[in-house]
């Protein structure tokens, strides 16, 4: 199975959201990382089909989506960042449900609801209205729904945005067990769980792709830029203005501050091993900064 993006552009009138993308996925868990408003969703939306691209062509096996029709959808689940429940089903009737939207038989449509029911851990719970679930719960039903036709590619949109620590990893161990031999493209700005599943990481910024390899060696290229220094408080509040500051410990009178940044930030700096987290403050601060100006001044 292998999923093709060639020069994928969607504009909104002079906003261009994705910016001529072009990307080759074969089985594995591709880790889309960006800040909000990089284009992720609608990169993903374009992929699913819920959105046309202004240019440029998704092909399935060498197919173009428009050559497959609706064989196309057959082999894709998706699961949105805001998914739309009915409150008053419950889960075992709304998994029935999108069976039956998906074209499973009845036999095959309860058999798979059992099936994913168990192991997204919600058989207890089948029976209960969803407007009764907890978030996490929630999202663990929806990764359930988007499993139902057993897709070649599963496509997650933030999927772990809003839950607690405890249902991030057992949400991401659940999409570790659905990712054999599927294209798994996990979107999000969670910087841990991309880590922790991913294969290759994808990093998305103004709508275009500015970095992708692997795991194991996307932070090679900011090697001898990341930094550990310990300074005085007041030399702390000077860096943590004007650098790139990824971690502040207090340590005694003194502060010890992890820094990205292409030059030392003091003669005594020392050179540290990068983190995704460093490549990700290196790529998107500014992206970073402007997220923490608008919720500052939505609380105003």
């Amino acid at each position: 199975m292998e999923l093709q993006l060639q020069n994928l552009r969607r504009q909104y009138g002079t906003k261009c959201a994705v910016d001529n993308v072009s990307i080759h996925f074969k089985p594995g868990v591709y880790g889309l990382l960006g800040a909000n408003g990089a284009g992720k969703t609608t990169l993903m939306r374009m992929i699913c089909g819920v959105l046309k691209p202004t240019s440029g062509s998704i092909l399935l096996d060498g197919k173009t989506m428009q050559e497959l029709g609706e064989r196309y959808y057959t082999h894709l689940g998706y699961m949105p960042q805001d998914f739309g429940f009915y409150p008053d089903f419950t889960a075992r009737e709304f998994m029935l449900y999108m069976a039956a939207v998906k074209g499973l038989d009845k036999k095959s449509a309860k058999a798979r609801t059992e099936e994913l029911l168990k192991l997204v851990n919600l058989c207890d719970v089948a029976d209960k209205k969803i407007k009764s679930y907890s978030g996490g719960m929630k999202q663990r039903l929806g990764i359930a729904q988007a499993e139902l036709n057993d897709p070649d590619i599963l496509i997650l949109d933030e999927p772990t945005a809003g839950l607690d620590p405890k249902e991030r990893v057992r949400f991401r161990n659940i999409i570790s067990d659905f990712a054999k031999d599927k294209i798994v493209i996990l979107s999000t700005h969670i910087v841990s769980d991309v880590s922790y599943i991913s294969d290759i990481i994808l990093m998305m910024k103004q709508g275009k792709i500015v970095l992708q390899g692997p795991m194991e060696t996307i932070t090679n290229s900011i090697q001898g830029k990341v930094w550990e220094v310990m300074v005085d408080e007041r030399k702390a509040a000077q860096y943590s203005r004007n650098l790139h500051v990824v971690n502040l410990h207090h340590e005694g009178n003194l502060v010890r501050l992890r820094i990205v940044d292409d030059a030392a930030p003091a003669p005594d700096a020392s050179i540290v091993e990068p983190s995704l987290e460093d490549l990700f403050l290196y790529h998107f601060s500014e992206d970073v900064q402007n997220e923490r100006s608008d919720d500052d001044e939505n609380l105003d």
